[in-house]
């Protein structure tokens, strides 16, 4: 197990990484929390999760807190998909934990994908004006991303996480054993969220994933856990420097202007988010070597990564459309574009300039290579 450090000036947790943690959750989120919590004095612990999740994995996870004679907690669930990552989702929430005797000293359990993690953490932080809760991700991507950092939302008909918070968590347990459920096309599409922390801040993750691709789509455990854990590090030192996203932070975006882009106008119905990050990140390589921020062959070989952990799906969507949605993504502010570039590769940057015709070029370059490289 690897344990890796996060410090915001709000906040300072651990972040817990290798395998086997699920069997020993409840006693190790006791050791975290120092608090009668989990001592069944009549405080409420609730686990948000998706019925999929509870399936595979409820019975190991009620079992650690039953061999530590901890009370169990309140089970919620929220349907699987973007479409349940909702307001009206969040409020349900609330209620049924008012109802089931929520307060200010509940403890919320996120244990799920990225969508259960960012809803849970949403509903811990408006509920009761904020409770404490833990992150459990279950995918890849959660993993190494999305459980990190302490960005809550839900997102709104007009866009992507258009309504959240920053609530970060007290802590992380990411156990890689619970990745063997992961479906193929999943575990495909989450690292793809590392082949973006590579770009922008690690070339030695870059190097790794090169060398070492087969490995990790095998899912040994060795190469999951310095890819996950690499992936962790970088995010960590990007949010201590940068917690509320008001500069460096958005260099975690790369890919994600055109990716949220995509997933909406295909309905959140055609893709996994990882993969709408992957065309992301080629449409924002064609505006970086455009702009000569990288060279031809540090985009050959940055393109050649991203599909090596494809395939990718095919694109249906006409680039007006994927244009348009773009003008409404939070990064934007008065107007301007935000967009993040790769400066070769392991260091990227935020521009406020880029052009309709640089956008335009890059969202034809996306679909052109969407006919000859995807599904």
């Amino acid at each position: 197990m690897q344990t890796i450090r996060v410090e915001t000036p709000s906040a300072k947790y651990d972040v817990f990484a290798g395998s086997g943690l699920l069997a020993e959750l409840a006693p190790r989120i006791e050791r975290v929390v120092r608090r009668s919590i989990l001592a069944g004095r009549g405080q409420r612990v609730f686990v948000v999760t998706s019925p999929e999740i509870w399936a595979l994995w409820g019975k190991k996870f009620l079992r650690s807190f039953q061999e530590a004679k901890i009370d169990a907690p309140v089970t919620l669930f929220l349907p699987p998909g973007e479409q349940h990552k909702t307001v009206k989702s969040v409020e349900r929430l609330l209620r049924e934990m008012v109802r089931a005797g929520g307060d200010r000293g509940s403890l919320l359990i996120a244990f799920g994908g990225g969508i259960v993690g960012d809803v849970g953490g949403f509903v811990a932080a408006t509920f009761m004006r904020g409770i404490n809760y833990v992150q459990v991700p279950t995918t890849f991507l959660a993993q190494v991303d999305s459980s990190v950092g302490g960005k809550v939302g839900v997102n709104l008909p007009e866009g992507k996480n258009l309504v959240g918070n920053f609530h970060q968590p007290r802590a992380v347990f990411a156990d890689i054993g619970v990745l063997g459920t992961l479906p193929d096309r999943e575990l495909r599409a989450g690292l793809m969220e590392s082949v973006k922390a590579g770009f922008i801040r690690d070339r030695a993750l870059v190097r790794f994933m090169e060398e070492h691709a087969e490995e990790i789509l095998a899912r040994d455990p060795k190469s999951l856990e310095r890819v996950i854990a690499s992936s962790i590090r970088m995010k960590a030192d990007v949010v201590r420097k940068d917690e509320r996203e008001s500069g460096l932070r958005m260099i975690l975006n790369l890919g994600h202007t055109v990716g949220h882009a995509l997933e909406q106008a295909t309905r959140y119905k055609a893709m996994l988010h990882g993969e709408a990050v992957a065309w992301g990140m080629v449409a924002s390589l064609a505006v970086a070597r455009r702009r000569g921020t990288i060279t031809g062959g540090q985009m050959e070989r940055m393109e050649k990564l991203i599909y090596r952990y494809g395939p990718l799906p095919k694109l249906k969507v006409t680039a007006a459309r994927v244009i348009a949605v773009t003008g409404r993504d939070k990064k934007n502010v008065g107007g301007v574009r935000r967009f993040v570039l790769p400066v070769g590769i392991g260091d990227a940057g935020v521009v406020e300039d880029v052009t309709a015709a640089e956008l335009e070029a890059a969202v034809k370059y996306m679909l052109v290579r969407a006919r000859t490289a995807g599904r």
